[in-house]
């Protein structure tokens, strides 16, 4: 009887800072869901990479709370996706520094994120903030992962992932065995990238600084109402999808799309000629009615902390199964001593 093939490794991370916004929902968490029927899942929060910027401990550790129940609120079975947090796992910390050692500091200086993250903290660019992708490398590598959903703002530290795994394999590995694989970019093509209420230029963030540019998932019915009616929209009166030309009406009709399953195209016929007012209302009634079973699902699951932490606890010993073995065939790579 021939040996089950395995199933392919989906792995991704998100920041504990800030608060989970709908377009961390739509863009990343909802399309993770699916994926389980398919993949060997992993979802982590990266408290390790969250403090390269100065975090307040006592909120730090409420959002670890807030969004591993946010994960299981939105769809996330534990049961059949790992859902973990980063410094749980010490592979992560071990394998950054080998491979730090394969990592040119030229790659690291042409990173656009450390750029732009170090104008933002001009008294406190630390050494982890300019190291920040190689510590991904090493979250992405550790499970074997083929697949990496990733927005826009994240292909570069894919990329180099890519080029250090294929670095270390010419070196320490063969053609037909590998040390690593070498991950592919998962981009999901609706909703893939929701933009800012205020400013539809810019991806909606759950770290910014306007509290109307981003709707968040725990907002109630009537704050997200008043966000979207409020939110920019452009000059005339055409619905029409053109992120360049009409980057606020583009965004609203994104989030309505991502929202009810409808088209682009159904969105244009429906609302053009009737003014932005009834396309903002009809986005604010869509998305309250989305997040509506995830926000009482997330009322249940807070109130049991010692649930939450059993479910990273067991998260914590079925990734560190993977990355374990992971770092041992590294290890064994590199020629040290077993323990």
């Amino acid at each position: 009887m021939t040996a089950a093939k395995p199933r392919p490794v989906v792995l991704s991370g998100i920041q504990p800072s800030g608060r989970l916004t709908l377009g961390n929902y739509l863009g990343a968490i909802k399309n993770w869901v699916p994926l389980a029927d398919t993949h060997d899942c992993y979802y982590m929060l990266v408290d390790l990479h969250a403090i390269t910027v100065r975090q307040d401990p006592k909120v730090l550790r409420e959002r670890c709370f807030e969004f591993i129940a946010l994960y299981v609120a939105c769809g996330l079975d534990p049961s059949r996706n790992v859902l973990f947090v980063q410094s749980h796992v010490p592979a992560h910390a071990r394998l950054s520094w080998v491979l730090n050692c394969y990592t040119q500091m030229g790659e690291l200086s042409r990173m656009t994120q450390f750029k732009d993250k170090s104008a933002k903290n001009v008294d406190n660019i630390n050494a982890g903030l300019f190291d920040y992708p190689v510590l991904m490398a090493a979250d992405i590598l550790l499970y074997d992962a083929t697949g990496v959903p990733v927005g826009d703002d994240q292909k570069q530290h894919l990329e180099l992932t890519r080029d250090v795994a294929i670095r270390f394999n010419n070196a320490h590995g063969t053609k037909d065995r590998p040390v690593f694989i070498v991950p592919e970019p998962m981009i999901p093509p609706v909703g893939a990238r929701i933009m800012g209420l205020q400013d539809p230029t810019a991806k909606m963030s759950k770290s910014g600084d306007a509290e109307t540019d981003a709707i968040y998932l725990l907002d109630p019915p009537d704050t997200i109402t008043r966000k979207l009616k409020r939110a920019v929209t452009d000059l005339g009166n055409e619905v029409r999808y053109d992120v360049k030309d009409k980057p606020g009406v583009s965004n609203l009709m994104s989030i309505l799309a991502a929202t009810t399953g409808q088209t682009l195209e159904q969105i244009v016929e429906t609302y053009n000629g009737q003014g932005y007012g009834k396309l903002k209302g009809a986005a604010a009634e869509a998305v309250v009615e989305c997040l509506r079973p995830v926000q009482a699902r997330y009322a249940e699951l807070r109130g049991d902390e010692p649930g939450l932490m059993r479910v990273l606890r067991d998260g914590a010993q079925r990734a560190s199964q993977k990355a374990d073995a992971t770092l041992m065939r590294v290890h064994e790579a590199l020629g040290f001593i077993p323990q």
